[in-house]
């Protein structure tokens, strides 16, 4: 089943009950204050790479997050 989440802005179609990290696995993400690209690196929540501001909350871990319904995910943090 697909469900829908607004990403950056734009609303795509991802598959339920996966995490926000896998949505946003192979997608140019967001970069260090040093110009260095970040991702989800450990995959559990220890080393906050993957961090995005979920529903105007910042500093999530995509790792830790699976997608819902209606999710408003900005990857600026």
């Amino acid at each position: 089943m697909l469900i829908r989440i607004e990403l950056d802005g734009t609303v795509r179609q991802v598959p339920s009950g996966i995490s926000l990290a896998a949505v946003l696995a192979g997608l140019p993400g967001r970069r260090s204050a040093s110009g260095e690209p970040r991702a989800a690196l450990c995959g559990m929540g220890v080393c906050f790479e993957c961090r995005v501001t979920v529903d105007g909350q910042p500093h999530q871990r995509a790792c830790q997050l699976p997608v819902r319904e209606g999710m408003v995910v900005q990857r600026d943090v």
